[in-house]
């Protein structure tokens, strides 16, 4: 376990997709604040970064690699997680984005709903135990205001959608989707001592050039001229962790205000559907491996 640098911090911060955009900001805010943090990443981190570089080197930031929406991979990286840190005490579901086209992941489910929907879920029941030995014992998944979007819903082609649209199709269903979950468990995991909510972290300039943007076109030049750094997004999931709401189980964050969510009567159906799947293709395969 890794106990040596736990000492005279804040504590411990996993957030994965931390290693670009809001995810990037997140995690320079939680080390200025004097956090520790576990990045869950596909990618590599910017490089020639002073503070990043100096984290890592420091052990403040500490890296754990996977494709997150291949459960072979995602195994493995929270096993490693599970066996390096002794405690989390916060955990920032963020790793997201929207996609070009309509594509599937590894196990054959839409790509917008087995990152944004069912792993957060995956990640969370599996690092529990690490939460409740943490002191903030929080989650929060990041949402969207895309959600408002959204004018019908339909749990049974969460995975298999008929249609496609760029952001406001399975990208902003699929926070929603997010967002019913996670209001759905609240009550359970508050009395097992987890308070979780979903946060919308705002529009923000996140454009990368080398990215194929799932973004409509006439989004791409609203957002470099009028969104503002990634940053600002950074700081209103901060606030959803640690602001005035955080005694506040299951509700959904936009502008540090508690929204109301639409569709509230699937939510029950949608924490079904990625239970099951967890418990199908995920935690059923982890205990038998472990028997193994």
């Amino acid at each position: 376990m890794n106990e040596q640098y736990t000492n005279a911090t804040r504590g411990t911060a996993l957030i994965t997709g931390a290693n670009n955009g809001i995810g990037l900001e997140l995690t320079r805010k939680m080390l200025n604040e004097g956090w520790q943090v576990a990045a869950l990443i596909r990618s590599a981190f910017p490089v020639n970064d002073p503070q990043i570089t100096e984290a890592i080197n420091n052990n403040r930031l500490r890296i754990y690699r996977a494709d997150l929406t291949n459960f072979s991979s995602l195994r493995t990286a929270l096993g490693q997680i599970k066996a390096a840190e002794s405690k989390l005490d916060l955990l920032f579901n963020n790793a997201g984005g929207s996609f070009p086209e309509l594509s599937y992941s590894a196990q054959g489910r839409e790509l917008h709903f087995e990152l944004q929907t069912v792993v957060p879920y995956i990640i969370t029941m599996e690092l529990k135990e690490l939460l409740l030995k943490g002191s903030e014992r929080t989650v929060i998944n990041t949402s969207s205001n895309a959600i408002l979007t959204v004018k019908a819903f339909d749990p049974a082609l969460l995975e298999r959608p008929l249609t496609f649209k760029k952001l406001f199709g399975p990208y902003a269903v699929s926070k929603l989707a997010l967002s019913l979950w996670t209001e759905e468990i609240a009550p359970q995991l508050a009395a097992e001592g987890i308070m979780i909510r979903s946060a919308d972290p705002g529009g923000n300039n996140t454009i990368r050039k080398d990215k194929n943007s799932g973004l409509p076109f006439y989004i791409k030049p609203i957002m470099k001229m009028f969104f503002p750094h990634p940053s600002y997004g950074a700081g209103l999931l901060y606030n959803a962790a640690l602001g005035s709401h955080k005694d506040k189980p299951g509700v959904f964050l936009m502008k540090n205000q508690v929204s109301r969510l639409k569709f509230t009567g699937h939510a029950p159906a949608v924490l079904n559907k990625v239970q099951a799947i967890y418990r199908q293709e995920f935690s059923d395969i982890s205990t038998r491996s472990a028997v193994l």
